[in-house]
């Protein structure tokens, strides 16, 4: 606490640095040269890692939804959700020349 009684908050971590963070750990733990107690504290110390870096992700997905709405405040775009990211969209195929269509193309 500040000597103003109020407590004093930290900047929030850059999420390049949780994932730095995060890859020593990995490293440490796949190195196979700790102990059985320091092995789970660097897996404790992973999983709040990671627990980090999901809510700094979070965070900057809400930001962008929020910059996608368009000045009537429909939104430009589908939300994005966790697990339903919209996949890039594939360029059109130009159809084969003088290729009869596969009996599976058939639609009756």
């Amino acid at each position: 606490m500040s000597k103003s009684g109020k407590a004093v908050e930290a900047a929030p971590e850059p999420y390049g640095e949780v994932v730095a963070r995060l890859e020593e750990m990995v490293a440490k733990l796949e190195s196979g040269s700790l102990s059985l107690e320091e092995s789970l504290k660097a897996f404790e110390e992973g999983i709040r890692l990671v627990r980090k870096g999901e809510k700094l992700l979070n965070e900057a997905e809400q930001r962008i939804e929020q910059l996608l709405v368009d000045e009537e405040g429909r939104d430009g775009v589908a939300p994005l959700a966790a697990g339903n990211r919209p996949a890039l969209a594939a360029a059109p195929r130009a159809p084969a020349a003088n290729k009869a269509p596969a009996e599976d193309d058939v639609p009756f």
